[in-house]
């Protein structure tokens, strides 16, 4: 009982971890990608890079989805309640923290995609800027590996 009990446990986690870095990644880049539409009515020209920068969002699912990778093998009848709760742990960590990015990240670049159809060449400010939401994302991802490794 406790293994099926530390196995939902652990499979909860993915469902954070996949199913919310998915939903961030959906909300970023519909944010973007509303935002180019409305730019599109003053400059046409530049699509290019509002899909560029509409797209940037769109990392925090994959990386959800490489973290499922890296606890995978730990989804087996024989976990334990502690590599569970570490499963878990780093679902609420990678689910929360890729939906917030994403969210942030859109902002900065929606900004951007507003500034360029209005004319600024900010292009590449802008994707400097909307790097720093995304350190945080990686930074799951690089959590997720040590974690992982850590309960093994």
């Amino acid at each position: 009982m406790e293994n099926s009990t530390a196995l939902i446990l652990a499979y909860v986690g993915v469902v954070f971890m996949v199913g919310l870095a998915g939903i961030a990644s959906a909300i970023g880049t519909s944010i973007c990608g509303q935002t180019a539409v409305g730019a599109m009515k003053k400059n046409s020209g530049a699509f290019g890079s509002y899909m560029i920068l509409s797209a940037l969002p769109g990392s925090q699912g994959l990386y959800g989805f490489v973290c499922f990778f890296m606890v995978q093998n730990l989804l087996t009848a024989d976990i334990t309640m502690f590599q569970a709760a570490a499963v878990f742990g780093a679902g609420l960590l990678v689910g929360f923290v890729n939906l917030l990015a994403a969210y942030y990240q859109a902002k900065v670049c929606a900004n951007g995609i507003t500034a360029i159809g209005n004319g600024h060449d900010v292009m590449g400010k802008t994707l400097i800027l909307a790097a720093f939401p995304e350190l945080y994302a990686i930074l799951t991802v690089a959590a997720t590996f040590l974690i992982s490794a850590a309960v093994a």
